[in-house]
């Protein structure tokens, strides 16, 4: 699992974060706070996302 946390992390992060800026944009906050408080949030989701991918991969 050590190996594959990285890896599943650097396309389920920055995707997360991409749709959380996109979501950002969408509800009218363009100003540099609202943008990185929901980019730091999408990263914690891809966060979790990837730790639980990678958990589930290394079972099988």
């Amino acid at each position: 699992m050590p190996k594959l946390f990285p890896l599943i992390f650097s396309i389920a992060g920055v995707t997360c974060a991409g749709i959380a800026m996109v979501i950002a944009l969408t509800l009218g906050q363009d100003t540099l706070q609202p943008i990185l408080t929901w980019v730091a949030a999408g990263t914690l989701v891809g966060l979790l996302a990837s730790w639980i991918i990678a958990r589930k991969l290394a079972e099988i």
